[in-house]
């Protein structure tokens, strides 16, 4: 159910969202390199910009407001119902039985989600240049594939990953603080969105630093 819950029931907004970064990014891409007569490296800003960057990233703050919101808010709820004193009641960790299987789903599902997104970002990027300017299917699929390198995806999978880790945490570190009161999981929703963009913007510095130095 969490795995559904993360991944398959994203599906809808990812696309939309993956589609139109990738327009935004075909549109100001191929105004400003016309300039210099090289609008065909659109295809590579397009698809490296996509695998590496935009699509871990949008895809970890849309799953932050609709996945991570609803962890802090499930948790929340549970706590207020005394549902969370009952398994510690029964002797059962509430970690390994609620926060473990939300972390280990996101951390599956973000980088799954991430390497469609960048697909469906080119797709959008691809059709913004065969038809509104007027660049050749042939010479868009032949200049991504040349752009593309295997470390663009493992690097965009990375970074998936570990915001993924970023987002559960936060939802479900907001989840079990929260208070025993109706207010206090509206509270421990809105904090754990919050929490969780700040933890992937850090993380994102990070590592984009680190893959710079390491020639990633």
């Amino acid at each position: 159910v969490a795995i559904q819950e993360a991944g398959a029931e994203s599906l809808p907004i990812v696309s939309l969202i993956s589609f139109l970064i990738g327009m935004i990014f075909a549109f100001v891409g191929v105004r400003q390199l016309e300039q210099f007569g090289a609008g065909i490296y659109v295809a590579d800003l397009v698809a490296v910009a996509m695998v590496r960057e935009m699509a871990p990233i949008m895809t970890a703050i849309i799953m932050a407001g609709r996945t991570g919101a609803a962890y802090a808010a499930g948790l929340g709820t549970m706590k207020v119902n005394e549902e969370i004193d009952a398994f510690r009641t029964l002797g059962i960790s509430p970690v390994d039985f609620l926060v473990l299987p939300r972390m280990l789903a996101l951390m599956l599902m973000v980088p799954l989600l991430t390497l469609y997104s960048g697909f469906v970002g080119m797709f959008a990027g691809l059709l913004v240049s065969i038809t509104i300017f007027d660049i050749s299917l042939f010479e868009y699929y032949n200049e991504t594939l040349r752009a593309l390198e295997l470390k663009h995806f493992w690097v965009g999978l990375s970074k998936g990953t570990v915001y993924g880790a970023m987002v559960a945490f936060a939802g479900c570190l907001r989840g079990m603080q929260c208070g025993r009161s109706a207010e206090a999981v509206g509270e421990a929703a809105t904090s754990a969105v919050v929490t969780g963009i700040l933890l992937i913007t850090i993380a994102a510095s990070v590592m984009t630093i680190v893959y710079y130095q390491l020639d990633i």
